[in-house]
C-alpha cells in the first residue's frame, strides 16, 4: 500500500467518505420538496430571502426551524439555496442565515400548469424504488431477475399500473421534465415542417404531442404510442383537423 500519510491518500479518504454520505444529497432534496420549501419561497416571483423560522411559518408552523436550516445549508452547497448572511445581535452566533432559490432550486417551483421538478424528485425516491437499491449487486450475481423484482415481486411498469397513486406521480413526473424542454425544442427545431403523422413513442400523458401539434398545424394525425394504464390516463388533445390516436402495447419491447 502506498505512503498513507501523502496528500494523495488524504484526498482519496476524503473522496470516499464524500460518496458514501452522498445519499444525505437527494434525501435533503426529497425532504424540501415534500415540505413545499421551493414554491413557499417562491410565492409568486418574489424569492425574497426567508429564514427557516419564516420558512415554516408557510409550511409547517410546528416545525423544527433548526433542522431544516441545517438542510438548507446543505443543499446550498448544490446550488438549491443561496444563502444570505445578516447581522443578528439576538442570536448566540448573531448571525441570521436567510435563504432563497438559486437557479437549480427554481426548478421546483410549481409553474402555472402545475408542473416542476419536484414530482421528479419524490418520483425517484419512492418506497418501492428505494428498496431495489441495495439489491444492485445481486444483478451481477443473478441477472436473470432484476432488483427491483427481487424487492417488490413484479417488474417496475407492472407494479406501477396496480398502484395508481404510482402511475399518477409518474406520469407527473414525466411531463414536468418534458415540457420545458419541448418548449426549448418548438423555439429551434423544424424537423415537423411538413409532417403528416406523427407518432410520439413512450408518448406518456401526451404533453409533448399536444405542444407539437399546437405549433405545427401541417400535423394531421397524432399518435400517442404507450402502455395501457397511461394511455388511460392520458387527456385528450383539442384542435381543429387533427385527429389523435392513443395506441397502447402490453409491455416494453
Amino acid at each position: 500500500m502506498e505512503n498513507e500519510t501523502t496528500e494523495q491518500r488524504n484526498q482519496a479518504r476524503l473522496a470516499i467518505m464524500e460518496m458514501t454520505n452522498m445519499i444525505s444529497v437527494p434525501m435533503c432534496l426529497h425532504a424540501i420538496v415534500r415540505l413545499n420549501v421551493p414554491d413557499a419561497i417562491w410565492e409568486g416571483g418574489s424569492n425574497a430571502p426567508l429564514s427557516a423560522s419564516q420558512i415554516l411559518t408557510r409550511v409547517f408552523p410546528s416545525g423544527d426551524p433548526q433542522n431544516l436550516q441545517r438542510i438548507l445549508r446543505l443543499l446550498t452547497t448544490y446550488g438549491i439555496f443561496t444563502e444570505h448572511l445578516l447581522h443578528d445581535p439576538s442570536s448566540d452566533d448573531q448571525v441570521l442565515r436567510k435563504y432563497s432559490l438559486a437557479d437549480v432550486g427554481k426548478t421546483l417551483v410549481t409553474d402555472q400548469d402545475g408542473l416542476s421538478y419536484g414530482a421528479y424528485v419524490l418520483q425517484h425516491y419512492q418506497q418501492e424504488l428505494m428498496k431495489a437499491w441495495p439489491l444492485v449487486h445481486e444483478a451481477v450475481i443473478d441477472s436473470s431477475t432484476e432488483p427491483f423484482v427481487k424487492a417488490n415481486g413484479e417488474p417496475a411498469y407492472s407494479y406501477y399500473g396496480k398502484k395508481p397513486e404510482m402511475n399518477d406521480l409518474m406520469l407527473k413526473a414525466m411531463s414536468g421534465v418534458s415540457v420545458p424542454f419541448m418548449k426549448a425544442i418548438l423555439n429551434r427545431y423544424t424537423g415537423f415542417d411538413g409532417v403528416q403523422r406523427l407518432v410520439d413513442v413512450g408518448g406518456s400523458a401526451g404533453d409533448c404531442l399536444k405542444m407539437i401539434l399546437q405549433k405545427h398545424t401541417n400535423i394531421k394525425e397524432g399518435v400517442n404510442f404507450d402502455l395501457p394504464e397511461v394511455v388511460a390516463k392520458a387527456p385528450s388533445i383539442p384542435g381543429e383537423n387533427i385527429r389523435v390516436l392513443f395506441e397502447m402495447y402490453k409491455s416494453w419491447v
